[in-house]
């Protein structure tokens, strides 16, 4: 039988995350434009989500974080660990299985 995930959605922000930051590290709310500007403005991440998948995420060891003074202001950066980067492998091959599954729902294709 397979694994069964009713809550498959919950990871989505943790795996865009994952992958924006896999080029180059970045600030919360600059995550959340990217992720939005990526997404062609479909998706819309905010930073209430966003903020709590960092901190768990630095929390895991998936993130590395530092402190910037940017114009007066202080900016928090995140950047992908290679434990991040692990994570971030795992949640892409396991969401490639799901978006094929439901592909194959989506087109009425028979399961072999």
């Amino acid at each position: 039988m397979a694994d069964s995930n009713p809550h498959f959605m919950n990871g989505v922000p943790e795996l865009l995350i994952l992958q924006v930051l896999r080029e180059r590290e970045m600030y919360g709310y600059e995550l959340v434009e990217e992720i939005h500007r990526r997404s062609g403005t479909v998706i819309s991440i905010g930073e209430g989500v966003v903020y709590p998948v960092l901190h768990g995420l630095e929390r895991s060891g998936a993130l590395a974080s530092r402190r910037v003074k940017v114009n007066g202001r202080s900016r928090v950066y995140y950047a992908l660990t290679p434990q991040g980067a692990a994570r971030l492998e795992g949640l892409s091959d396991s969401w490639s299985r799901l978006s094929d599954a439901i592909r194959l729902v989506m087109t009425g294709a028979a399961h072999a």
